[in-house]
């Protein structure tokens, strides 16, 4: 006689509207410019919750309504959070990390937040996954959108370790139905797992799980079939005032940053091991400043003051160190890199990738709008986090992920606290992007310099020709060559379109 429980009713595992819990979960979404209004809420806790639950989505979700999923709810754009999603599945009580045998390799919920990711693989097992800095945001659209981290100039992206996926989705009789895709040559399922690997969140079907393991690890020791992570490591933080910077001194600034990872973007450096963020903040918050942490050891110190020492020659202000620690490598994970507690922002945010560093035409238009004088205006700043190292050793059509050999990878950040100042900052962020990219219709144009987007920092204007102007299309700069092969995904696992938002792969 069999032991499985019983498949539960969608109901059992409903939020009703009336719960206190419903409206927390309905507006769960980190960017508050969005708010989701959604008839119908569910709380799985397993992919046969997520297939019945699904099975009732298809059919009570109206003409024109749309189902979604989250799993940490730190989608910047409005793709969860909108007004035509009538039906939400909400991934949170689905929190797993165990090692499976039978697949030999790390099974992850898809509702699992990465800081618990990092503390269970690494006080159970001692690996690590080479994914995310911010401890908060859940594995399903952070993995599906080929997460990048701290570790990924010494390990490359998450999705380079991803073995398996798990997907809920709807096939053509309109039949929900859970499917597990591996990287195997050999799998039938294998252009799903594929899809997967930086595709993006929300275009197949639900993710659930994923399982991971470092190609070519076989062993039967867990302990050896993903990366150990540096232990300690070396975290810091130094500024710059904007005090005495002159524009040269910026531009000095960033090409020295720039020039660094040109120089050091093998995998091979001594800096593989570091990892570090650089934010040209706006002049009226009155710092650049640097984050990072570096592989711990008896050389940690030295090359830390050597690489600020090169970032600030001829700079014209000196840095100050305002935080320099060794730490276990399992507390900086849990922490994230800014030490800083969450706080829910109204924001837009832009991305790109830099094959070498910005031209000099592009660094004037930077320092033009970050020293504008915009009164009124919060946060706003470009942040330039270090790539390349073991990224740039896989090919780029191993993984939908194609942006393999950038040095640095770019956002573009406006964040506000209120509704009136939404047109605003929005402004300030769209004049910014289109000045730095006015060469190329304001956009990242594939290029010597410029190498498209980053699907996990959905922009919606690339998909708008009042802002790209370039006649590239949104998709090819995010997935260049590889959309095509998304779109034969899409046909296969999605075709009656169930899944999608203003960025979707499309049939």
């Amino acid at each position: 006689m069999s032991t499985r429980a019983a498949t539960p009713t969608a109901r059992e595992v409903a939020v009703p509207a009336g719960d206190p819990r419903f409206a927390e979960l309905a507006a769960r979404g980190h960017n508050q410019r969005f708010a989701g209004t959604p008839d119908r809420l569910w709380l799985p806790r397993s992919t046969e919750q997520v297939e019945t639950v699904l099975r009732q989505a298809v059919e009570t979700v109206g003409a024109g309504g749309r189902i979604a999923a989250r799993s940490g709810g730190h989608c910047l754009e409005d793709f969860v959070d909108n007004p035509r999603v009538r039906g939400l599945v909400d991934l949170s009580g689905m929190t797993k990390v165990r090692f499976d045998p039978a697949h030999r390799a790390f099974a992850v919920d898809a509702g699992a937040r990465l800081g618990e990711v990092y503390r269970r693989l690494y006080l159970n097992w001692g690996v690590a996954l080479p994914a995310g800095e911010n401890a908060g945001v859940g594995a399903g659209g952070h993995v599906s959108g080929g997460g990048h981290g701290v570790l990924c100039r010494s390990h490359g992206l998450v999705v380079d370790h991803l073995y398996a996926v798990e997907v809920v989705g709807v096939d053509a009789s309109g039949e929900v139905r859970a499917v597990v895709a591996t990287r195997e040559h050999d799998d039938p399922n294998r252009e799903l797992w594929w899809a997967h690997t930086g595709g993006g969140g929300g275009n197949f079907g639900i993710a659930t799980r994923f399982w991971f393991r470092t190609p070519g690890g076989d062993a039967s020791d867990p302990a050896t079939l993903l990366p150990a992570p540096p232990d300690p490591v070396l975290r810091f933080r130094a500024e710059w005032p904007w005090a005495g910077l002159t524009g040269d001194g910026f531009a000095r600034l960033v090409r020295n940053h720039g020039a660094f990872f040109e120089r050091h973007a093998d995998p091979g450096s001594p800096y593989a091991g570091l990892y570090d963020e650089l934010y040209l903040q706006r002049k009226e918050l009155g710092t650049i400043f640097l984050i990072g942490q570096l592989a711990g050891g008896p050389d940690a110190e030295r090359l830390l003051a050597a690489h600020l020492a090169e970032l600030s020659d001829g700079v014209g202000v000196a840095p100050t160190v305002t935080r320099s620690a060794t730490v276990p490598w399992v507390t900086a994970a849990v922490r994230g890199l800014s030490d800083e507690p969450g706080v829910r922002w109204r924001m837009k945010i832009k991305s790109g990738y830099l094959r070498r560093c910005f031209t000099d035409r592009q660094i004037a238009a930077l320092h033009r709008h970050l020293t504008r004088a915009d009164p009124g205006l919060a946060a706003g700043m470009v942040t330039l986090m270090s790539y390349g190292g073991a990224v740039n050793t896989v090919n780029s059509a191993e993984t939908a992920m194609a942006q393999r050999d950038s040095i640095l990878k770019l956002s573009y950040l406006a964040a506000w606290f209120t509704a009136d100042q939404d047109a605003a900052h929005l402004a300030w962020l769209r004049d910014l992007y289109a000045d730095v990219y006015a060469d190329t219709g304001g956009v990242p144009a594939p290029g010597e310099v410029n190498d498209g987007c980053y699907i996990n920092y959905p922009d919606a204007d690339l998909a708008d020709p009042a802002w790209n102007t370039s006649g590239i299309p949104w998709h090819r700069l995010y997935y260049k060559d590889g959309y095509t092969r998304l779109r034969r995904v899409k046909a296969r696992w999605d075709p009656l379109g169930v899944f999608g938002h203003r960025l979707s792969v499309q049939a």
